[in-house]
Parts: structure tokens; sequence; C-alpha cells
């Protein structure tokens, strides 16, 4: 069952989990996938959380301790998300030990409400860091304008950075410029640079999502034509571009000073169109130093079917760009698309925290003590 999974870390790609909930962990299922299906990593975002936290009583004695102690409802949110990070990280860390760092790593993301506020980011980062407590941890920010600075002020500081919400490859650029700044900041502040680490969240199914609903409201054998090809496009062409700045005599600055590459992280990998194979961004996203961070079924999928048969982004670069040429050419332009995407992210992520602080709030009042 595990030899597509095998294949695909033989690769260099790495396997994380896009989930976590506290019966995960305490189950022992999150060890199981570790010992047993090559997952190396896990990423959180608020809607994980607030599935997790919303379904079954693995939470009752926590939230009954913070309803005793008349807690807000964000604080409790701040208690429930790191105790479960910080437990994932410590189930991690003998795979963090053993890549001298580079995986290993728990995601955890800044309150999605501060995503246009440079300066509250940069401060949750470092409460974040702080409460979780594990070197194994990752803070995601939003590569948001306001985010970017954050990103190279809190890298500066030695907190790994796990960059979320990536759609356009010009942002993607930008957020490459922002890790090398922050690492830069590092060195000048004496830090050792071989302790901090990043990987970019390129988010890839939702790219066909839009594009798809836009080429079948054209209709024509042309635009059909160019359905489920828009997000792997897309994709392969931010791989392009990390290959080429991490070549660059300015990284090989960086470099020689132990620090690590920012590596890409395939995000959204779970197929939303039944009519592709659910194992698509997955077997066609394969090259060495990236990530793939999959929700469980898509995991499963892979283990069970997945086709892992090499690199599948080299030599893919010249047919990427004129998918993406093709479909400007159709009137679906590139750059509306990307900033829509962006804009949606930030704006479901905003409404899963504030379906978080509900549910949080409701079972802190259903766990209250009663009046004597």
């Amino acid at each position: 069952m595990t030899d597509a999974l095998k294949r695909l870390s033989d690769e260099g790609v790495a396997i994380w989990l896009d989930d976590l909930s506290r019966k995960r962990i305490t189950s022992g299922n999150l060890a199981e996938l570790v010992d047993q299906q090559h997952v190396v990593g896990v990423t959180t975002n608020p809607s994980i959380f607030q599935k997790a936290i919303s379904q079954g009583d693995g939470y009752d004695q926590q939230l009954t301790d913070l309803a005793a102690r008349e807690v807000t409802v964000e604080e409790a949110i701040r208690m429930i998300t790191t105790a479960d990070v910080r437990d994932a990280a410590d189930i991690l860390r003998p795979v963090f030990d053993a890549t001298q760092g580079q995986d290993g790593r728990v995601s955890i993301e800044v309150d999605p409400r501060l995503a246009h506020n440079t300066r509250a980011t940069v401060a949750e980062a470092k409460q974040l860091a702080w409460l979780v407590d594990r070197p194994n941890t990752l803070i995601k920010i939003p590569a948001t304008e306001a985010g970017l600075p954050a990103i190279a002020e809190v890298i500066g500081l030695g907190i790994s950075v796990n960059v979320t919400l990536i759609f356009s490859l010009e942002r993607y650029r930008r957020v490459m410029e922002a890790y090398l700044i922050g690492l830069e900041k590092a060195k000048e502040r004496g830090l050792d640079l071989s302790k901090i680490h990043s990987v970019a969240s390129f988010f890839v199914s939702r790219v066909d999502t839009e594009i798809d609903k836009r080429l079948d409201s054209i209709g024509t054998d042309e635009a059909k034509a160019l359905r489920g090809k828009a997000a792997l496009a897309n994709a392969r062409l931010a791989y392009e571009a990390y290959e080429e700045v991490f070549s660059s005599d300015r990284w090989a600055a960086l470099d020689k000073a132990q620090a690590n590459r920012q590596r890409p992280l395939w995000a959204s990998t779970g197929v939303k169109d039944p009519a592709y194979k659910d194992t698509l961004y997955v077997d066609d996203l394969v090259a060495p130093g990236t990530v793939n961070t999959m929700p469980e079924a898509t995991l499963e999928a892979t283990a069970d079917h997945g086709s892992i048969t090499g690199n599948t982004i080299a030599g893919t670069y010249d047919q990427a760009r004129a998918d993406l040429a093709a479909l400007e050419k159709l009137g679906i332009g590139y750059d509306e698309v990307v900033q829509l995407l962006e804009d949606e992210g930030v704006d479901k992520f905003e409404a899963a925290w504030n379906d978080l602080l509900k549910s949080t709030e409701a079972e802190l009042k259903r766990l209250a003590p009663s009046e004597a």
C-alpha cells in the first residue's frame, strides 16, 4: 500500500499531512502515519481546527478547565490549538532530528484577521512561536502585501515560517525575496542560519476550479482542451522560479553561511473535480526539494494507486507557458484570477476563524460550571 508513497519520498518530495486533531494525536493515528505512510510533517489552518473542535468530545476536559477559568474565547482557541501543535511536534521530533530540521515540522497559522496588518502579524508570530515552544514549528503567514514585510521580519528574528496562500508567480518571487531579506537580517544579527527554515505554500487545485469554471462558460472546443491545465502550469513555473532564485549569486552567499533553501510546498492538492484523477496534483508535481501537503483522502489515494514515475516537472516549462498564454488568448486574465483567489483565500480563512470562535464559545458555555 505504501510503495507509491515511498517512491514519492525517494524522489525528494516530503509528504506532509494537511490535517490535525486531538483524536489523531491521542489515538496514535499521527504516529502511525509517520511510521507507516512516510508522513514527515503536518500543516494546519483555521478550517482544520474548527472541524476538529466541533466534532467529538476530545477537547472537553481542556474546555471545561478553560471555562472554569472564564478565559476569553480567543485565549481558549490559542490554548487549544497550540497544545495540539505542541503535541504533534513532539510526535514528529524524531523526524526533525533525523533530517537535521528540514522535516518533522508542524505549522500553525497567525490569526487570519491580521492578514493585512504587518505589525500585528509579526507580534502574533512571535507569540505563537513562544507559546508552542518547539524548534520544529513553522508559523504560517499569508503572502498578502502586508504579509511580505512581516515574513522578512519574522525570518530575521530566527523564527521559521510557512508562507501560505500563494497563487501568483509574481507574488511567489516576492515571497522568495522576503525570505532572502529575512535571512540577511538574521545573518547581520549573528543568528545561526542553519536553524531557520521556510516553505512557500503554492496553492494548486483552486486555480483549476476557478479557471475551469470560466473555460466551461466559454464552451468552445479550444476552451475545453485547456481544462485542468492551468494549476499544473502555474505550479511548474513556480518551480522554475525557485530553481532560478536558489541558484543565484545572492543565494550563494547565504548558502555559504549554512542557510536553507525555502522549499516550494504544493498546497490545496485535494482534487475538486471528479473528472480528474484523484492523485493528479501529486503524480504531476514531482520534483526534488518540494513538499506536498495532502488531506488524508489524497494521501490514501496516492498510497493505493498513485503513479509516481520520476520527476514530472523537469522539461515542462515551455508547455506551461504556452498553456497560460492560451488562457490569456481566450480572455481569461491570469493577474485577475490569482488576485481573486488570494482575496477569497483570506476571506475563507477569516470565515473559518469566525466559525471557530463561535464553535469554541458554544463549547465553553456548554461546559461552564453551573451556579452553586
